[in-house]
């Protein structure tokens, strides 16, 4: 498959001085803005709905109607945060392929998370170096941290929208979800839902990565809001393709990178573009995924089995190779499989490299290289070091940045506190550096600075990344995280997989992102998509 290239997919983050230009005006419709910021002007009056738009009009006010595709681990967490269930939700005890967990299996579970607690201690904080600050001191929980799958409520109910119906391939493995909104409407086939239910305003994308391009598309066309789980897509082109898709439908999406959201990535952003460590020319990454989470490495793929009644196994495999059923391939574990997953990089490089991304005004890199563990025709590598390069952009030099996972983690700065752990991201400048976790959280500086107090702040704060998707979908705006930027950071998450996959051939790609190609290496544009199962099309 091919599609037209179109370098305008390209956009630049957002900065200082964008933010302070004004977006052009745009025609309202009830599929693309569920409200009206002209009736602002009506000073507060009451308008009824039929008076303002006729019964097809939603007034900001009015909840609009979410279905949840992919609801049984992380894609059911995500419609928790966007409306708490009529019934509480008791997730059940399974293992990551999702079968449930014996006893034996809890309890050493619980024991092997105690003794990871004790080997990775918070690291302190101190007051005006964001969060943290000299070794040993306890760190406060941040309010703004990301909401993960079995916390959505916090205690405090949630209803910014109305869950309307929930798809799911599985109504046995996710019927915890199912029951906490016994009102939903309830598929199995994503295809049929979007065919008879009509009432849908928007969707929240949770499947594994290989569906979220086709079911994406189909929604958008329909003229559907999208919310879909990181990565956006699983190939390149599918990337571009939903961006482009998006532009066209003028429908409002969302890539579920919770970081972007966080009060720590936009202080990250702020610090580095204020200048705090001064022009940025090195940045590490690193992740200890896959490992201890999910099967990765030089093995074959698990014999086939006869699938469960309750799975609608055709509609799980969606575009990708027609393969037999395994529970080693599905569920948490898909990850680790080329044919499903995108690996570390997908899981967690939209968390880790978005801020960098952000706070550097990175476009794509000119050259990758990568070194891995071995890895199989079926499974990813179990750790890997990849090296992008990046132009100058303005003033800003060019920057080199190097990820690694699988528990390897970068050289420690010599000023870096004895006892003090590397974070997940740390940028090197010519006057000083700085370090975060995960999702941007808590930036520091290195070494710590009890007296630094960090610049004013400027980036506007939105609330975390669903209300912001669902108040961009009432009120008429943008989302933050929308396929126009979410679209670019995932094509340079997918750029790692290419590299890892040509690294036997002993050269460093080149990258021409205008024209979407590998100039030095033809073979390795073979793997900016595949093909498609028949009756699958994006």
């Amino acid at each position: 498959m091919s599609i037209e290239n179109k370098p305008e997919l390209i956009f630049p983050f957002m900065n200082h001085q964008n933010l302070k230009k004004k977006n052009p005006g745009k025609n309202l419709s009830r599929r693309s803005f569920l409200g009206t910021t002209a009736t602002a002007a009506a000073a507060f009056t009451i308008i009824p709905r039929y008076v303002m738009g006729g019964p097809g009009y939603t007034a900001p006010s009015d909840l609009i109607n979410v279905a949840g595709i992919g609801v049984g681990s992380q894609g059911g967490g995500d419609i928790q945060q966007i409306c708490t269930p009529d019934v509480p939700i008791a997730r059940p005890q399974r293992n990551s392929n999702g079968t449930p967990m014996t006893q034996e299996q809890i309890a050493a579970r619980q024991a092997r998370m105690a003794e990871m607690k004790q080997q990775n201690p918070a690291q302190g904080g101190a007051p005006g170096q964001g969060a943290q600050g000299a070794p040993g001191q306890g760190r406060q929980p941040d309010p703004n941290s990301p909401v993960q799958m079995g916390a959505a409520t916090g205690g405090k109910a949630i209803n910014l929208a109305n869950i309307y119906a929930i798809c799911d391939v599985d109504p046995e493995y996710s019927g915890h979800i199912i029951k906490g909104y016994p009102k939903a409407k309830v598929y199995t086939d994503w295809r049929e839902m979007l065919d008879k239910e009509k009432s849908i305003d928007a969707v929240v994308i949770g499947t594994p990565d290989h569906n979220h391009a086709p079911i994406a598309a189909a929604f958008m066309r329909a003229g559907k809001h999208i919310y879909v789980e990181k990565p956006m897509a699983k190939t390149i082109v599918e990337c571009r393709k939903l961006a482009e898709i998006a532009k066209e439908t003028n429908v409002v999406t969302q890539m579920g990178n919770q970081g972007h959201a966080t009060e720590g990535t936009r202080k990250t952003v702020e610090w580095i573009q204020a200048g705090v460590i001064g022009p940025v020319k090195e940045v590490w990454l690193s992740t200890n995924r896959p490992m201890g989470f999910w099967p990765q490495g030089d093995m074959k793929r698990p014999a086939g089995v006869t699938p469960p009644q309750s799975l609608n196994y055709d509609v799980w495999i969606g575009p990708a190779p027609n393969k037999p059923y395994n529970p080693d391939t599905l569920h948490f574990y898909w990850r680790g499989l080329w044919d499903y997953g995108t690996g570390a990089m997908g899981d967690m490089g939209a968390h880790i490299f978005d801020a960098p991304i952000w706070a550097l005004n990175l476009g794509m890199p000119t050259k990758i290289q990568a070194t891995s563990s071995p890895y199989s025709t079926d499974y990813m590598p179990l750790c890997e070091l990849v090296t992008y390069e990046f132009p100058a952009r303005g003033e800003m030099p060019a920057v080199k940045v190097m990820w690694c996972d699988g528990g390897l983690r970068p050289p420690r700065p010599d000023v870096l506190e004895s006892g003090r752990a590397m974070r997940d991201a740390t940028y090197y400048g010519e006057k000083g550096i700085i370090a975060h976790g995960s999702h941007g959280a808590m930036p520091e500086l290195i070494p710590a600075n009890k007296d630094f107090k960090g610049p004013d702040a400027w980036l506007p704060r939105t609330g975390n990344i669903f209300e912001d998707w669902i108040g961009a979908i009432k009120n008429g705006k943008k989302s933050s995280n929308d396929f126009s930027i979410s679209s670019k950071l995932t094509e340079i998450m997918l750029l790692t997989n290419i590299a890892v996959k040509n690294q036997r051939s002993n050269v460093t790609l080149e990258y021409d992102a205008a024209n979407m190609k590998i100039t030095n290496f033809p073979d390795a544009n073979n793997l900016f998509h595949y093909e498609y199962r028949n009756g699958w099309s994006l």
